[in-house]
């Protein structure tokens, strides 16, 4: 038969199918893609069932020899991981098309470029580690050691077990349902627009997210500062124009259940994983709700405190956190 196109053969179940003129094609087609990105052909066999095509795995194969690259020369130069050498891995990191994260899809689309690092559950309910975390480890080491080198004083302590990494999409209006505590949220790239949206006081007393008032939002520019955020509380990215990345680091509800193998693996990739006891609130208070008109603007340089005053939020300007020594990658 004549294709309209070469096949992807890591995505074929029926290997019957194959013709010989699609086997000599994917092998042509493996070798000049091995040769143009500086691979070994032998580098980009996929197992089936990985989730990845064939040059989803040759460019995230790149990401991870880059980033194992940014970290020994941070390690040899005993610096920080700069926000350029994260873009050049995102940039570099082939993201997978994702229909699930229905709460975020903007109206009109089908899916978002994101991926997640670090500890899920899974449909079925296992808890464990997700594939790419294992497979491109320096990847994930290179998003945490850029966090590690910059947090902020009082934040030495925030817990996170997940990373969600997202590429040129502003996520609609939503509540984050399974996230247990705050996150902090980085955005990366030439880009303008794209700020974080935020109701610092929603309580989920309003039910419909429409009915939160623009008045009481909050808008924080992630390009210029790191945001210290509560994701169960409403929040939408804002329209933009260019390419623009997020990370985004939170703990996960299920972490109290994870096996330790599934720890260890997070705290390898340089996750400081919560203790069972974690409490949520310890670094940032409950909201308060929006009776009387309880909304605040966003201020730099809020300062999370102990948990009786903790603050609702906090913003800081991260031409300030590049200053300093860097951390060491647990």
């Amino acid at each position: 038969p004549v294709r309209d196109e070469p096949l992807d053969i890591s995505k074929v179940t029926d290997e019957k199918s194959l013709t010989e003129v699609d086997k000599a094609i994917n092998r042509w087609y493996r070798r000049e893609l091995a040769r143009n990105l500086g691979l070994k052909v032998q580098d980009l066999n996929i197992g089936k069932g990985s989730g990845e095509s064939l040059i989803m795995r040759a460019h995230r194969l790149v990401a991870q020899r880059e980033a194992r690259a940014i970290l020994k020369a941070a390690e040899q130069g005993k610096r920080k991981v700069s926000e350029a050498e994260v873009l050049q891995v995102l940039q570099a990191w082939a993201f997978a098309r994702n229909p699930n994260r229905q709460n975020v899809i903007p109206e009109g689309q089908e899916w978002v470029w994101s991926d997640t690092f670090g500890l899920i559950r899974d449909r079925v309910g296992d808890i464990h580690v997700t594939a790419a975390s294992i497979t491109y480890p320096e990847v994930v080491q290179v998003f945490n050691q850029y966090l590690l080198d910059r947090l902020p004083a009082g934040m030495e302590t925030f817990t996170w077990t997940s990373l969600n990494v997202n590429c040129n999409y502003a996520a609609k209006l939503h509540r984050d349902a399974n996230n247990f505590g705050p996150s902090l949220i980085k955005a990366f790239g030439e880009f303008t627009g794209g700020e974080l949206y935020y109701w610092p006081e929603d309580d989920k007393q309003v039910d419909q997210l429409e009915e939160l008032k623009e008045k009481d939002a909050m808008a924080i520019d992630l390009k210029k500062n790191l945001a210290f955020f509560r994701g169960n509380c409403g929040h939408y990215v804002g329209d933009f124009q260019g390419e623009r990345y997020t990370i985004v680091y939170f703990p996960v509800g299920c972490h109290m259940k994870a096996p330790e193998e599934a720890k260890e693996a997070c705290r390898s990739l340089g996750i400081n994983f919560p203790p069972v006891d974690e409490d949520p609130f310890r670094l940032l208070r409950a909201p308060k709700g929006y009776k009387a008109g309880r909304g605040r603007s966003a201020a730099a340089g809020s300062t999370p405190c102990k948990k009786a005053d903790a603050p609702a939020f906090g913003v800081w300007p991260v031409g300030e956190l590049d200053r300093g020594a860097r951390r060491k990658l647990a």
